[in-house]
């Protein structure tokens, strides 16, 4: 890998400090998350290992720091609805407007599509007045990325001393066949997806 070069991989359970210091900001500082408290390292890893036993939970790297990172977790437990999810995202707000949000997503979509996963859903907080805790900048990148708005429900969340609200963006990144292909789990591709990644993002 050259010098200076954004790399994408896999998440380990190593990396849950660095990650849990770009999400705390996010809990104390924006209403980005609805989230109160920042949870534990211990809490932190859990989580982490839940999503790895389905699916990719990849890091955005650069000369050793970690500066983002981007997962999804199941869009609702039954059956019927495996083959969507929903995706969250968080860049260290120090090193914002790099591109490096597009890369994770690029790579997060790659992963899911060999998972033959279909949908991808975003669940974003929002407000039509934007505040020092939360802008529409989400909505604006997945707005690029080829996401649309799906829905909106009205003062749902509550935090700072403010009320706001929580829209949903989606995006199909596959095609819809009858019967659809079943989903595979992340750890039956992933090193063949760590060999892509490293020739698209980490050359």
């Amino acid at each position: 890998m050259k010098q200076n070069t954004l790399q994408i991989r896999f998440a380990t359970e190593k990396d849950v400090p660095a990650l849990l210091n770009i999400y705390a900001p996010y809990v104390e500082q924006t209403a980005i998350t609805f989230e109160y408290t920042v949870p534990s390292v211990e809490e932190f890893r859990t989580r982490m290992r839940t999503i790895q036993a389905r699916y990719p939970y990849l890091i955005a790297e650069k000369d050793g720091q970690i500066l983002g990172y981007a997962y999804v977790s199941p869009f609702h437990d039954r059956a019927a609805y495996d083959w969507a999810v929903e995706t969250s995202i968080y860049v260290d707000r120090k090193q914002k407007r790099q591109g490096i949000g597009q890369k994770l997503y690029e790579a997060l979509e790659q992963a899911l599509t060999h998972q033959n996963i279909l949908n991808v859903n975003a669940c974003i907080a929002y407000a039509d007045e934007e505040d020092a805790r939360l802008t529409q900048d989400s909505v604006r990148f997945h707005e690029r990325l080829g996401y649309r708005m799906v829905g909106r429900f009205h003062q749902c969340g509550y935090k700072f001393d403010r009320w706001y609200d929580m829209v949903w963006m989606e995006k199909s990144i596959g095609v819809h066949t009858v019967p659809p292909a079943p989903v595979r789990k992340i750890s039956e591709i992933q090193p063949q997806l760590e060999q892509l990644f490293s020739q698209a993002f980490n050359s």
